[in-house]
């Protein structure tokens, strides 16, 4: 008897991506799947499992405790056990959220250094991100202001993470759950109106679903892919003029006033990102790129990390910000 609609699309979500050519490092590892115990990571976790019996490898979970509710560590264990019921080993991590940068980044920063640390090496580390959590994370970057790298989402693939589900409803994951006889907990974070994504989900798409007739949450993921495939050729576009336009321990101010903005801002993210700069925004980006397009003489912009970009006889030097060479 062939499984359930909602069984079979995310059994195919997660083998298309596995088999695909991007994926290709990823051949005869392991399968790690980031294991919450709500519907999305359990549905994920079943898809897993059934896939790595056809390719031959080996599946398990890692479940991350938090520490942030109330009985985090039964919770913990009660996703072991509906791990348990589809033949998947999982472990259980502990993890202490520093709340800096507020707790829903604190959280996830937490989490992704304990998947890294404990997945087997080579291993990818699947996550259960839906359509809907990439529709919410297109308007976050939409109403934020941040770019394009922002409202082009999150992708499929950059390892070790690995999102099957990009293009998958959450109301099929919760489908495949009932139909697998799965019980999936439910977060009471996820209906708690101090966090922007709780808002976006419950009050800010639905109000668009309705006003726009229905498929917004599909348009906005259909702009990330659209998004992440001209920022893709952007980037390959960068990095030959990065190597084009180095000069002296920097960057030659007069090469890179010939490029296009949107590539010139590209060379310059790449750049300082290799000279250590940390956690660039926009606004530092284009702070840093009026030294190219709108040079009038003025002092470089201090960035993040306590380094300043300066301008000294055309051309472009991180330095730390103890140091102040005369402009030219």
């Amino acid at each position: 008897m062939p499984p359930e609609p909602a069984v079979s699309e995310t059994r195919t979500a997660v083998r298309r991506l596995l088999e695909s050519p991007e994926a290709a490092p990823f051949r005869g590892s392991p399968l790690v799947v980031a294991c919450s115990g709500g519907a999305d990571s359990l549905a994920l976790a079943a898809a897993a499992a059934h896939v790595a019996r056809h390719l031959g490898v080996p599946a398990q979970a890692i479940v991350v405790d938090h520490g942030l509710q109330v009985g985090s560590g039964a919770i913990a264990e009660g996703a072991v056990e509906q791990l348990a019921r589809i033949g998947m080993s999982a472990q259980v991590v502990e993890v202490a959220v520093d709340g800096m940068g507020g707790l829903e980044a604190a959280a996830r920063k937490a989490r992704y250094t304990a998947l890294r640390a404990e997945r087997p090496s080579g291993a990818p580390v699947l996550l259960g991100h839906t359509l809907d959590d990439q529709a919410e994370t297109v308007l976050l970057g939409l109403g934020r202001g941040s770019g394009s790298r922002s409202i082009a989402g999150m992708r499929p693939l950059d390892p070790p993470w690995a999102r099957p589900f990009l293009g998958v409803r959450r109301a099929t994951t919760e489908a495949a759950c009932r139909a697998q006889g799965l019980e999936p907990w439910q977060d009471p974070h996820n209906a708690d109106p101090r966090f922007t994504r709780v808002r976006l989900r419950t009050e800010v798409l639905p109000l668009l679903e309705e006003v726009l007739q229905g498929g917004v949450a599909e348009a906005l993921a259909r702009t990330a892919r659209q998004l992440r495939e001209d920022s893709d050729a952007l980037e390959e576009a960068a990095a030959a003029e990065l190597s084009r336009v180095r000069a002296d321990h920097g960057l030659d101010c007069a090469e890179l006033r010939l490029l296009p903005a949107a590539v010139r801002r590209r060379v310059l993210r790449e750049w300082l990102t290799a000279e250590g700069v940390p956690e660039m925004t926009d606004a530092h980006l284009r702070s840093a790129d009026a030294l190219i397009g709108d040079w009038r003489g003025q002092g470089g912009p201090a960035l993040p990390g306590d380094f300043v970009l300066r301008r000294a006889h055309g051309r472009l030097r991180v330095e730390t910000a103890d140091r102040k060479p005369p402009n030219g």
